[in-house]
């Protein structure tokens, strides 16, 4: 049976990412490529945010759910709907009606944003048809469509989502340190944190479990390593809970 999609209505995914390494919040991007029908001229040479049409009788968050399947391969993920875009200029960029004449679009799309919190190492890029590459939240490219405002409100209410549950754990391995979630904290709210304050705040929290490992393969003196306890947390505070950092 054919699979209608919905001409009008859209969901575009801004897939978030921490990289340990550059302690870098990133965002994983699409190429965006198109030529001339002669193939002598580049008329579209960018990136966007993944996304596509929602299919008929096919719920909104199962719709980004698919998407970001179909990019990273990953489910299960959290994901958080923020916000309806559905400006009638939002389209019509010189290279997006370009883009949209080839791929015939409807001009008047209203998109539905969510974003999603991952861990870099999960996902493979090699091979990957979308052309999908990490970006630094502060160095990204030329973006089409208004995904330049999607991913900066996407941003902002990650920002704010942050000191109200502890979703950063996300964005981290399994096992982490303690300089690891303050450089996770400070590169999402980007402020300087208080490192003695924040390491005896951090510790004294129950849903942070110490264990009995430490870093290997570091040159320096090798760290304590935690991991984050959901059940514990669960059991611990209601929504709304406010993380004093």
């Amino acid at each position: 049976m054919e699979i209608n999609k919905i001409p009008n209505l859209s969901v575009d995914c801004v897939v978030f990412g921490y990289d340990t390494e550059t302690k870098s919040l990133n965002v994983l991007l699409i190429k965006r490529y198109l030529e001339s029908a002669s193939k002598d001229k580049v008329l579209v040479d960018d990136y966007v945010l993944t996304g596509y049409h929602v299919f008929e009788n096919e719920a909104l968050d199962d719709a980004a759910s698919r998407v970001l399947k179909e990019l990273t391969g990953l489910t299960n993920l959290y994901k958080k709907q923020f916000k309806a875009f559905g400006n009638p200029n939002r389209l019509m960029g010189k290279k997006d009606l370009l883009w949209i004449e080839n791929e015939k679009f409807n001009l008047r799309t209203i998109t539905i944003a969510y974003y999603f919190l991952l861990k870099t190492e999960e996902v493979s890029l090699t091979d990957n048809k979308y052309q999908a590459k990490w970006f630094s939240i502060n160095d990204l490219p030329e973006l089409g469509f208004d995904h330049q405002q999607i991913i900066e409100e996407a941003y902002e209410d990650l920002k704010i989502k942050c000191l109200q549950e502890p979703i950063i754990f996300e964005l981290l391995p399994d096992k982490f340190t303690i300089n690891e979630v303050q450089d996770l904290y400070q590169s999402i709210l980007a402020i300087e944190i208080d490192n003695r304050n924040f390491r005896r705040k951090l510790i004294n929290k129950k849903y942070i479990v110490p264990l009995d490992e430490k870093q290997v393969g570091v040159s320096k003196k090798p760290a304590q390593l935690y991991m984050f306890s959901k059940d514990i947390y669960d059991k611990m505070f209601q929504k709304n809970y406010l993380i004093n950092i």
